[in-house]
């Protein structure tokens, strides 16, 4: 069986889902299909009422939720809490947002009238992973099903019951039947689920060696594909940063959902007029998190999710000393059951180590001295990917210089990188390619279609 919902703080299985064999997959693509004519023909007002209902619903049921996300990946609860919070807040977001992002754009030609029509292309297959189980799918079937599609979603194996809790929210919701559906399949059907006719678009969250799958699939079948792959995130810190500022979101982007994030500041580049006071600052606080049951308010370092993962992170940190990187705390699996790691710091990475190229997914900080600004753009710059990253300096216009600088798809400046239904959001390079959220994530599955009218 390929899905398994098990307890990564207790190593307990709660439950095993087989996979659908290719009738069941056939009927589910052939009823979204049938769906899908009915439910682009609403009004935006129509679909943003059922969206509306969706928030409602997520909301009613935060605490369910939230506990689901933490039995079968480990997040803290009060993280869970907060993701299905921001999951209905996206929802409200695009009801409100849909009809003008979309509304025809009226362009000058040799017409008598032309525009520019925004229309949903079909349905849109989400490939999508266990980080962050219910957000990544929301941020991506809100717009999607605001501007007309339908949806089907490939989960991550390890969160079964996420994935058909999310389809009940909108069942729950009063959606039309078949509008979003989970589909329960394996890794090896995706590729066919991507050929097949009823499927106009793709979209998939995760690793740098499944986006190249799956945005290989799409290409040869000539279907538009958006891809949000893994990033390495530079977080510089100026000599003249407000250090405690800086400490504290260090904290809480390397170490947030147990460093399992995407945009996670992964690579800490320090200066040398600051580097000695904020290493100082960063061990103790880092020092000062307290693993263990994450359904516990006290709890502030989540396991990972899965033992797996933690064995392939400690390889590539024990790599990395072995290459000459300093342990600085941390860099071991704590004992007991659960997939625990201890929240980690290596310092005095350098190039050639394998710190410094790869992504470590997990808690694991990875601490660069930079010579000077120009050095530390440099270092930021030096990466295979390019998701997020951030500047820390009370010179606001110093450090919208430099993010300019720096060669990614989001720069925040004294701020944790974060998404935002409001803002764009994606990478460049191996981070993928495309856009989520704000406007430009709404129009990536429509028909940008002319009209000329004489």
């Amino acid at each position: 069986m390929t899905y398994v919902s098990a307890n990564p703080a207790t190593d307990i299985t709660s439950k095993q889902f087989p996979d659908w064999n290719e009738a069941q997959l056939d009927r589910a693509l052939a009823q979204v299909a049938a769906a899908t004519p009915a439910w682009s023909a609403l009004s935006f007002a129509e679909r943003g009422a059922y969206m509306r209902q969706a928030a409602v619903v997520l909301r009613k049921n935060r605490d369910q939720l939230a506990t689901l996300i933490t039995q079968e990946m480990g997040k803290l609860a009060k993280e869970a809490r907060g993701e299905i919070e921001k999951c209905a807040g996206v929802c409200d977001f695009y009801a409100e947002k849909a009809v003008e992002y979309l509304a025809d754009e009226v362009l000058a030609s040799d017409a008598g009238r032309s525009f520019v029509a925004h229309q949903p292309l079909g349905t849109v297959l989400a490939v999508m992973p266990w980080n962050f189980p219910f957000w990544q799918v929301f941020r991506f079937a809100a717009p999607a099903l605001m501007a007309g599609n339908t949806g089907v979603l490939k989960h991550a194996s390890n969160v079964p019951e996420c994935a058909l809790a999310i389809e009940n929210v909108f069942v729950e919701a009063g959606f039309p039947a078949d509008v979003f559906r989970s589909l329960m399949i394996s890794a090896a059907q995706v590729e066919r689920v991507i050929a097949d006719r009823r499927i106009h678009a793709t979209t998939l969250t995760g690793s740098c060696p499944a986006g190249r799958k799956v945005g290989a699939a799409s290409g040869a079948n000539l279907k538009k594909s958006v891809m949000e792959l893994g990033g390495s995130d530079p977080f510089i810190v100026l000599e003249d940063a407000d250090l405690d500022l800086a400490v504290s979101t260090a904290v809480l982007s390397r170490f947030l959902n147990a460093g399992q994030s995407c945009i996670a500041a992964k690579r800490f580049i320090l200066l040398p007029g600051v580097a000695d006071a904020f290493m100082a600052r960063f061990k103790a606080a880092v020092e000062a998190l307290k693993p263990g049951d994450p359904t516990h308010e006290s709890t502030t370092l989540a396991p990972m999710a899965r033992k797996d993962l933690r064995d392939e992170l400690h390889e590539q940190v024990m790599r990395s000393i072995a290459q000459g990187a300093v342990a600085v705390t941390g860099c071991a699996p704590l004992p007991g059951v659960g997939a625990f790691y201890a929240a980690s710091i290596l310092d005095h990475v350098k190039p050639g180590m394998l710190a410094y190229s790869e992504e470590l997914f997990g808690p694991v900080a990875i601490v660069i001295r930079a010579q000077d600004e120009q050095d530390a753009v440099h270092i930021a710059n030096d990466t295979e990917f390019g998701l997020g990253g951030s500047v820390w300096t009370r010179d606001s216009a110093r450090g919208e210089r430099i993010a300019r600088q720096m060669q990614s798809g989001a720069v925040f400046v004294n701020g944790l990188v974060k998404s935002d239904p409001r803002l764009p959001f994606g990478g460049i390079r191996t981070s993928g390619y495309g856009r989520e959220l704000s406007l430009l994530g709404i129009r990536e599955f429509v028909n940008s279609k002319t009209i000329w009218v004489r």
